[in-house]
């Protein structure tokens, strides 16, 4: 009588997720099941189908667990983390070409007789300019 109260005191969100998250469950349970008895047809079949076979149920089981954490992480309003490996790992790649580009500017420069730090400014006067620059 008293856990009745408190189930019918959630919110509907809360029970919407809650519901959505046991069919997750049912249905990665179910799917376990069918590939766990499909890895049993297998192993009689033959060892080698056998070993392949409990491969890509460890596979598929651990795919369907963390699809259904993110489901239920979305379905209670969590955004997933950022990739910070990517993230850095993206940074450190665009120095890299960063750096790789500017030793062979000054390659080239060098190439041409002139030194590398020698660069040129161009003033352009502008004749009614729309920004407003030439003032």
């Amino acid at each position: 009588m008293f856990g009745t109260n408190l189930l019918e005191r959630r919110s509907k969100p809360e029970r919407i997720a809650d519901e959505a998250w046991q069919h997750l469950v049912s249905a990665v349970n179910t799917a376990g099941d069918s590939v766990r008895e499909a890895a049993r047809s297998a192993r009689r079949n033959g060892s080698g189908l056998a070993d392949d076979a409990t491969d890509l149920v460890g596979s598929a089981a651990d795919e369907a667990r963390q699809r259904a954490v993110r489901a239920f992480d979305a379905l209670a309003g969590r955004r997933p983390a950022l990739p910070w490996a990517l993230l850095i790992g993206a940074a450190l790649a665009g120095a890299a070409i960063g750096w790789a580009a500017s030793s062979a500017a000054r390659v080239a420069a060098a190439r041409d007789g002139r030194p590398a730090d020698d660069i040129e400014f161009v003033d352009v006067d502008r004749p009614n300019s729309p920004v407003g620059l030439d003032n």
